[in-house]
């Protein structure tokens, strides 16, 4: 099954976009982003909603439900 953070890079990488170009959106660091893409640090619902907002999505998607 696909983890949320797998649809994360997918929807930022197929919008062309770098880590940092998300982590501007969110108001956070690039470091910080990274950790949330590679399941170090758990996204925040606060930047869920912000990303679901930003590309257009439900949570559902992001989370793969």
């Amino acid at each position: 099954m696909k983890e949320y953070v797998e649809s994360m890079r997918e929807l930022r990488e197929k919008n062309g976009l770098s880590q940092s170009d998300i982590a501007k959106v969110l108001g956070t660091t690039q470091q910080v982003y990274s950790r949330y893409e590679t399941g170090q640090n758990e996204l925040p619902i606060r930047h869920l909603v912000t990303l679901c907002k930003f590309y257009k999505v439900s949570a559902d998607y992001i989370l793969c439900l």
